[in-house]
């Protein structure tokens, strides 16, 4: 059984701070993902009102059972004073069961049968066991105690109830506090799983992203392969051939560094294509022509023609200027951005800007307003948005998206442009 240290430091539970003291320090204890201490955390606020409401709780039930008890003509005064001895004993101990629930349900067992004034600490103690204690702890103790309430009334009869009246209305009370305590555990039970339910699947969507990134490189790292071997094979070939025969003819020289100039020239262009269509929202059939800025005008119709609302405010006076490669990364975010506001906003009004010159670079902008009413969710990874900041990083730009303080959402890239 775990022993308290009130003067440890509450753990840092994420997602509570500012109002731990809301919460029951076992039920801090149990969020704290990295607690690895074998004691109970101090009490929270919460904690000290609950149990001094349950202190008062059992002194004022103590001190009504001492006035019936002092009232009794057939109670002997030892009787009596012991039995008040014993009941403050018993609210004193309340304060001890979050400490020893279990060793003060089973106290309270001989205690509550000698003592009447100790009904109300007996009644918090087995509520505290079935809070913080398996069930076959609380059949077993709760059991005892009412089965024994039959033969203390019979022994002590209540001088203001007949027999029968007094052990249904105790009994019924008796089992009542037990189902309500176990209420709570089942309601703190729900709570650590939710919460243990959600961490994980913050976990694995962590996971996901960061599996993402790493099947992205090992795409790009096998592209490469696949693509340049080939240019960079040629190229090498005809640099050896000049290495080892520098009294070449003019001619053959000359002409050695032209297939050396064009390779690296197409390898480059190569790699540049790589490097823009990887990771594209769909795959590029090999020969397929990839989209350039001058299609936004046909991306925006076909949107519209779909029974979207895009405004589009191109601000680049001539778009077929965009070098191939950022012009196609611009169409790729345009074109993601439009499809995750046609899926989790329908029926609003999407902005699409585009704006840029040489030497300051091309910033293309997609927003779209909080949409009206209940959305039904729609499946989906969330890669979409990682998959292009990735393009965009490799593009030499980058690419920020978020909510927007009225609820709207908006995906923003700044790409170069040399």
């Amino acid at each position: 059984m775990s022993t308290v240290n009130d003067d440890e430091p509450l753990p840092a539970v994420p997602g509570t701070v500012g109002r731990r003291w809301l919460f029951p320090s076992a039920v801090l204890h149990e969020l704290d993902p990295d607690t690895g201490r074998s004691g109970r955390p101090r009490r929270t606020a919460r904690d000290w009102i609950v149990d001094f409401t349950c202190f008062v709780l059992a002194v004022v039930i103590g001190l009504a059972a001492a006035d019936t008890l002092n009232n009794d003509p057939h109670t002997p005064d030892s009787l009596a004073v012991l039995d008040q001895l014993l009941g403050a004993l018993a609210c004193a101990a309340v304060w001890l069961r979050r400490r020893w629930p279990l060793g003060l349900a089973v106290a309270m067992i001989p205690v509550g049968f000698l003592s009447n004034t100790a009904g109300g600490a007996a009644m918090i103690a087995v509520f505290t066991l079935a809070v913080h204690r398996p069930f076959r702890y609380v059949a077993w103790i709760g059991g005892i105690q009412v089965a024994l309430i039959p033969l203390f009334y019979w022994m002590r009869p209540d001088p203001d109830l007949p027999y029968a009246g007094a052990v249904a209305f105790t009994e019924l009370f008796s089992v009542t506090v037990i189902g309500w305590g176990m209420f709570v555990r089942s309601k703190r039970q729900l709570m650590v799983s939710l919460r243990d339910r959600a961490r994980r699947a913050e976990t694995e969507a962590r996971l996901r992203a960061e599996q993402a990134q790493r099947l992205a490189r090992e795409a790009i790292a096998r592209e490469m392969h696949d693509v340049l071997a080939h240019r960079l094979t040629l190229l090498s070939v005809h640099a050896g051939a000049l290495e080892f025969r520098p009294d070449a003819p003019r001619e053959e020289v000359a002409r050695a560094a032209g297939v050396i100039r064009e390779s690296a020239h197409e390898a480059l262009q190569d790699l540049r294509e790589i490097i823009g269509v990887l990771r594209a929202g769909e795959p590029d059939d090999a020969g397929r022509p990839q989209p350039t800025l001058a299609a936004l005008d046909a991306l925006v119709a076909e949107s519209r023609e779909a029974g979207m609302k895009v405004t589009l405010v191109n601000r680049v006076s001539d778009p077929a200027a965009v070098p191939a490669s950022v012009g196609r990364t611009a169409y790729r975010v345009a074109q993601e951005a439009l499809t995750n506001a046609r899926k989790h906003a329908p029926g609003t009004e999407v902005t699409v800007t585009v704006e840029g010159s040489p030497g300051d670079g091309l910033v293309m902008t997609v927003r779209n307003p909080a949409p009206e009413g209940d959305v039904t969710p729609v499946p989906g990874s969330g890669q979409g948005l990682i998959g292009l900041t990735e393009r965009a990083t490799l593009a030499g730009g980058r690419l920020e998206h978020g909510a927007e303080a009225d609820g709207g959402f908006r995906v923003r890239a700044r790409l170069p442009w040399g």
